[in-house]
């Protein structure tokens, strides 16, 4: 399924025809990139419009040696409204700090997503690391570091990401069963990590319900699939990073992870980020961003 996409018209889509130019989302502005990066490269992975992610190469002469990637995932409860622009600032302060990253899109609720497409979507992007986004940084004189990748994901994106250092533990034909590529840690950022507690607390206006085709009572199969919460621990280590000003996503809902990981003899850890709220952490201009990117880059070293 991987063909590279047609770039010019989905660089055009996406807001980065010549390179990334400086824009704005809900998280703050996208930074310059630094002189002589690369043009992202829109990967495929499936048919559906939303298939697909965005690999960020930074700046530096063809070399052997192996570039260490974070794999981005964007927020947004899982709902089509939102997609990876958001990601985006992100991924091009990350290549400012001379590490890949792969910015991913999938299928979202109202978009042909929900329970298992879209988990099964974001297991089949991580695994995009293996195979054509490989051969594009092969292409380019790089090569990208399969034993030094982090998960990076926001709000529903951190859900996305916990899930996905957690699929190991699920047999097919669970999404996500049999990796391809293994994490060697995730930052969450504000993540939705525990799905039966969000479920019962109605956060996002039933989003939980939404993504999984009913409540914890109705579905409990698929909650016990998709809850980061229910697969601890994960094969790598766990950062849970959390405003505590945060009215979108309590902060009950990292604290409850940790908990959990941590009795079941699992790394994880929480960073707490006094009087932080919701997008702070993705937007690259405040100290907030700066924390997580130090804990994105101490997992990477």
């Amino acid at each position: 399924m991987g063909a590279v996409m047609a770039r010019r018209s989905l660089l055009a889509v996406l807001g980065l025809g010549g390179l990334v130019a400086a824009c704005s989302s809900p998280g703050g502005a996208t930074p310059t990139p630094r002189p002589g990066t690369p043009i992202p490269v829109p990967l495929r992975y499936g048919a559906d419009p939303s298939q697909y992610a965005v690999l960020h190469l930074p700046p530096g002469a063809p070399t052997p040696a192996p570039l260490p990637v974070v794999v981005v995932i964007h927020g947004g409860y899982w709902r089509a409204a939102y997609g990876l622009e958001l990601g985006t600032p992100l991924a091009v302060d990350l290549t400012n700090a001379d590490v890949a990253a792969l910015n991913v899109e999938y299928r979202r609720v109202g978009a042909g997503g929900g329970f298992p497409q879209t988990l099964a979507d974001i297991a089949a992007a991580v695994d995009l690391l293996a195979t054509d986004a490989a051969d594009v940084a092969r292409r380019s004189g790089r090569t990208l570091d399969l034993d030094n990748v982090v998960l990076l994901g926001h709000s529903a994106g951190g859900h996305l990401a916990v899930w996905a250092a957690s699929r190991s533990r699920l047999r097919a034909p669970a999404p996500g069963a049999g990796p391809a590529v293994t994490p060697k840690g995730v930052v969450s950022q504000a993540g939705v990590l525990d799905l039966v507690a969000a479920a019962q607390q109605n956060l996002g206006g039933g989003a939980v319900a939404d993504l999984l085709g009913g409540d914890p009572a109705t579905q409990a199969a698929r909650y016990a699939v998709a809850s980061p919460a229910a697969l601890v621990p994960a094969v790598c280590p766990v950062v849970a990073v959390h405003g505590t000003a945060d009215a979108v996503v309590p902060i009950d809902q990292s604290r409850r992870y940790v908990a959990a990981a941590v009795a079941a003899r699992g790394q994880a850890r929480i960073v707490e980020l006094e009087g932080v709220d919701h997008f702070a952490v993705i937007d690259p201009a405040t100290p907030a961003w700066r924390t997580i990117r130090d804990q994105v880059l101490g997992l990477l070293r």
